[in-house]
């Protein structure tokens, strides 16, 4: 599997996370078994990435967009510190 790729239904488009991503993220190299387990669980999370991208970069409306490991990084520090009331 070189990438896995999911709606954006909001934005008219597509993103693609490589699966460089996820190798960074999971620190292997991943299956893609083990691709599809992490955004399944933290599939909120990679739809919150990509949004804030969209947001961030401008990216038109029906503009399909691929995010980084550093992308999904944020946003997992961010719902984590959320999580334990470090941030409101």
């Amino acid at each position: 599997m070189a990438s896995l790729v999911f709606a954006v239904p909001e934005h008219s488009a597509i993103c693609a996370v490589h699966r460089g991503a996820f190798r960074t993220l999971l620190d292997v190299d991943p299956t893609p078994e083990a691709c599809i387990g992490y955004f399944a669980r933290y599939g909120d999370t990679f739809r919150a990435a990509a949004h804030a991208k969209i947001l961030r970069k401008r990216i038109p409306l029906g503009t399909n967009l691929h995010l980084t490991s550093r992308d999904i990084a944020r946003k997992l520090l961010e719902a984590d510190q959320i999580e334990r009331g470090e941030r409101s």
